[in-house]
């Protein structure tokens, strides 16, 4: 919702709601608003996937159907789904007949609206799950439909209201701020930076609930409670910024687990940007969960509209929050009609900017799919009582989620998501670049009128791989174009303003054998083999590369130029995953090796293993004959719970944690509440001792129970922790 400054909507006192998805916090159940049937329960596992199709106002029947046929099988982790409390009906409103936006004006806490009823909903939720997707929901919980609707405005339902009286929640008079009731205006927001008003006052003329008040905080977290026992695994929580902090963290101390996963339900805030005053800028809300990014959606804009070499700085960007904390989109509905980001209306930059979204690290991407629209404020596709029909995707509906493409860049996010961060960004001219992310995928986008072949580093091992922009892999080979990726490059043709993206899961059929072995070997079906992943820490010297070499065709047979190539991860480390037959004996050794031809072997003896009869097998080593200095990026994960305005960091004995200065702690993030993370390079080879703090707003600084912690990083690679507050 547009809260910042007063916008240019051309209608006081009608809502145009965004909503905000939220990662909660707390323990405490409250009774529903109405009484939920028994709890879903997912009938297969969830997909481990961080994308959401945002189907924005899809009625429920076709939010099913798209998961079941598509957004399940193509690996997307969530759905959002459209506000689904019973909301005003406005047949005859001055922007026409049902606009949009009567659904962000709640009229009771009824799961009867205009996408369907409360038995139509639970079948969604079900369905969803059934496919392998979460479903988040738009929530609508700082106001009720506005004070302005004409006299015998009714809901969906029927229900009646009138003013601040809400009799089927119920709500009544005491229930919402007033003027000079903690408002210190008249009523309206007149200044944008003032928190007191922002969270106090009307926004456009909507009813806006007393959150500070025990008894309206038990009705939203009921309304919520109800959702979840539905089965709803997140929230998209609409107009936080227009709610107290501490009242929002109160409401979320108050939600259940979800039931099928058992776990905080996640939570994506919308904070509109323009705010000059920091309490009202998204990174004073991330305590509370995830953050929607305005500033990346517009400067992914200003790039494909521009030149999109542009994106090679994104890490420069001044964006709402960092990556951790963020909700990624490329538009949603208020800002495809702000004209501030780009929509289905700018064609291929629009689709191309997808592509972009769901293959850089930054947030949980998101991919969005609504209705066309001419005027701002029409309704969806709709009966003659303002119900929304059934979506059929073509003139009146998008359905980017479901294309090929992003179909295929939804693998390519899974299959990415290990690796948090990109490597040879290369610009091949102001609109042609590419990247990779470590040795699990690479992409190439063109944004401009004509074709362009060019050689990109890609990090991946090499083969034959499918471009999943242009179809799909099978198990005989690929249905669009193949990539060959040779010493860890590819020479690619961009089509005009399109893509090109490979991944390690999208390979056609079984891997290629490599040169022949001096004798010949049995043939190996895929069934057979064991993805088997070679990390070592080494220093090279610029323009040499690391290659794992070894006895087998696989590892080219001793022969350094058939070897495989390992991807830099950053600090030194260096990765790649081989498919090997298994149960087999195998020697290796590491090699640098030049484009010249000129190696260098490791020192000392050959390395070996066997790798097992099923499943996966890894080796970390450090490159002998090298004195490395490098770091390994370690995970910190902590269970812990904390009241408003509480973080936790760690801190330790290194500079790297502070060396137990608190000061210089490291903060963790709650973006998984009440698990609290953040990954920090420490060097390698070290005995490490640690403790987890809290830190209070006033500063103090509370220290966790028993002794020093300790761990010991390895080598090379990464390091995880995993603990509970003392």
């Amino acid at each position: 919702m547009h809260s910042a400054r007063p916008h240019p909507r051309g209608r006081a006192g009608r809502l145009l709601l965004a909503a905000t998805l939220v990662a909660a916090g707390g323990t405490v159940a409250v009774a529903a608003a109405t009484t939920a049937p028994a709890p879903a329960r997912a009938a297969v596992a969830l997909n481990d996937s961080e994308v959401t199709a945002n189907l924005w106002e899809w009625n429920w029947t076709s939010v099913a159907a798209a998961c079941t046929d598509h957004l399940g099988p193509a690996g997307y982790g969530a759905v959002q789904v459209a506000p689904p409390q019973e909301s005003v009906k406005l047949p005859a409103s001055a922007d026409g007949a049902y606009p949009w936006y009567e659904v962000y004006q709640p009229v009771s806490y009824k799961l009867d609206s205009r996408f369907g009823n409360r038995q139509q909903f639970a079948a969604m939720v079900t369905a969803c799950h059934n496919a392998g997707v979460r479903v988040y929901v738009d929530a609508v919980v700082n106001h009720m439909a506005g004070t302005n609707n004409p006299a015998g405005t009714r809901g969906y339902a029927g229900t009646e209201f009138s003013g601040y009286s809400y009799p089927a929640v119920p709500y009544g008079d005491g229930d919402f701020h007033r003027p000079g009731d903690n408002c210190p205006t008249g009523g309206a927001i007149s200044d944008w930076n003032n928190e007191a008003q922002v969270t106090s006052c009307e926004l456009l003329s909507l009813s806006d609930l007393y959150t500070e008040k025990e008894a309206v905080r038990n009705k939203i977290a009921g309304y919520l409670n109800d959702l979840i026992g539905l089965g709803v695994d997140g929230f998209r929580v609409d107009a936080v910024k227009h709610i107290r902090k501490d009242d929002f963290a109160a409401v979320l101390g108050k939600l259940n687990n979800t039931v099928v996963e058992g776990r905080r339900p996640y939570v994506a805030q919308e904070i509109f940007d323009g705010a000059s005053n920091p309490a009202l800028q998204a990174r004073a809300y991330i305590g509370n969960g995830d953050v929607l990014d305005f500033a990346y959606a517009k400067g992914i804009r200003s790039a494909f509209q521009g030149s999109i070499s542009a994106l090679a700085n994104v890490p420069n960007w001044n964006l709402d929050a960092p990556g951790a904390n963020v909700f990624a989109m490329v538009t949603n509905h208020d800002l495809e009609r702000d004209g501030v980001v780009l929509s289905y209306k700018n064609g291929t930059d629009y689709v191309l900017a997808n592509y972009f979204a769901l293959a850089y690290p930054h947030g949980k991407p998101s991919v969005y799919d609504s209705f066309t629209w001419s005027n701002r404020n029409q309704s969806p596709p709709h009966d003659g009582t303002g119900r929304v029909t059934d979506t059929v995707c073509g003139a009146a509906w998008n359905c980017l989620s479901r294309t090929t493409g992003v179909k295929g860049m939804v693998g390519w996010a899974n299959a990415a998501r290990p690796v948090k961060t990109v490597s040879d960004f290369t610009t091949v001219n102001s609109n042609v670049i590419g990247f990779h992310r470590g040795d699990r995928a690479w992409i190439g986008i063109n944004d401009s009128g004509s074709a362009t072949t060019a050689t990109f580093v890609t990090g991946l091992a090499d083969g034959r791989y499918c471009d999943v922009i242009s179809g799909v892999a099978t198990g005989s080979g690929c249905t669009g174009s193949t990539v060959t990726v040779s010493g860890g490059r590819a020479t690619v043709t961009l089509p005009a303003n399109d893509a090109v993206a490979i991944h390690v899961n999208a390979r056609p059929g079984a891997s290629p054998s490599p040169s022949a072995s001096p004798t010949a070997s049995p043939t190996v079906s895929p069934g057979d083999r064991i993805a088997t992943t070679f990390t070592v820490a080494a220093n090279v010297a610029a323009g040499q590369d690391v290659h794992v070499v070894g006895s087998i065709p696989e590892l080219g047979s001793w022969t350094p130029a058939n070897g495989v190539k390992l991807a830099a991860q950053g600090g030194g480390a260096y990765r790649a995953t081989v498919s090997l037959p298994r149960s087999t004996a195998v020697e290796y050794k590491f090699v640098k090796l030049t484009a010249a031809g000129a190696v260098t072997w490791e020192s000392g003896a050959n390395r070996t293993f066997t790798t097992p009869a099923g499943g996966t097998y890894a080796v970390t080593e450090t490159f002998r004959g090298d004195t490395v200095s490098t770091t390994v990026a370690t995970t910190f994960s902590a269970t812990a719970t904390t009241v408003y305005g509480q973080n936790v960091f760690v801190v330790g004995n290194i500079p790297a944690l502070g060396g137990w200065n608190p000061a210089a702690a490291v903060a963790l993030s709650p973006a998984a509440y009440p698990v609290w993370r953040a990954t920090v390079d420490l060097p390698a080879n070290t005995a490490v001792e640690y403790k987890y703090v809290k830190k209070n707003p006033d500063g103090t600084v509370i220290w966790e129970s028993g002794a020093n912690r300790t761990l010991t990083t390895p080598a090379g690679g990464t390091r995880a922790v995993t603990d509970t507050w003392r």
